[in-house]
């Protein structure tokens, strides 16, 4: 089966997380072996998310914060209004790539989107994730089911970063977090959100990138 030259990307705006959490699985679990690759691009309201292996001790004191368990892997971690977050659906089997390779690229790409506002990222092969200054800009998680992927990645850009200090970010006590704001990075979430699509497609090979419509995409995922 050759490999799509286009990746569709869908812009869902402010969606509610596990609705979306449950629209990615349901749509890798209908997929077929013609389906094309997809990212998805959306922004949640407040919610820490632990994943399958997440202890308990490191969600601190999460309030009134909704708490979702999910299927990836990682310890917990925040997403809120004001973060890029960029889910990962593609067939890694149909494109001949292992997991450690779509991980390079998920970083590759944060790490160049920084460098072109003049910041030198580094990615830790101890705490996955892209750093600035020692200081976490974006998380990584993800799953495969059959060779294929869903979860993704989040870059904090401009957004209340307060909830970190509820939990041990991905189960390191301490870390520091920043985002693109505080770097000085101006540019508002939809130009950053758009230059990361870009730079991802890049990485994984893409030579195109198709906006399709994402109205239904929570409500009916199967029928993409």
């Amino acid at each position: 089966m050759p490999v799509p030259d286009a990746i569709i990307i869908r812009e869902l705006g402010q969606q509610d997380y596990l609705p979306t959490f449950n629209a990615m699985r349901d749509f890798t679990t209908a997929r077929t072996n013609e389906s094309q690759d997809q990212f998805w691009l959306v922004e949640h309201p407040p919610v820490f998310t632990q994943g399958r292996n997440s202890k308990p001790e490191h969600l601190l004191n999460p309030g009134n914060i909704e708490v979702v368990d999910i299927d990836r892997g990682g310890q917990v971690t925040y997403h809120g209004p004001g973060q890029a977050v960029l889910y990962v659906l593609l067939d890694l089997t149909r494109a001949g790539m292992g997991v450690r390779d779509l991980v390079t690229a998920m970083e590759q790409s944060v790490i160049k989107l920084l460098a072109e506002y003049g910041f030198d990222a580094q990615a830790r092969s101890d705490a996955p994730g892209v750093y600035v200054d020692n200081a976490k800009i974006a998380a990584l998680g993800l799953r495969i089911a059959r060779g294929r992927s869903y979860h993704g990645l989040s870059l904090n850009v401009d957004m209340d970063l307060s909830p970190f200090q509820r939990i041990n970010p991905c189960g390191h006590p301490d870390m520091a977090i920043t985002q693109c704001r505080e770097l000085g990075i101006k540019d508002p979430l939809p130009i950053i959100s758009d230059r990361l699509c870009a730079l991802l497609a890049s990485e994984l090979g893409y030579n195109a990138r198709v906006y399709e419509p994402a109205q239904s995409v929570i409500n009916d995922c199967a029928s993409y």
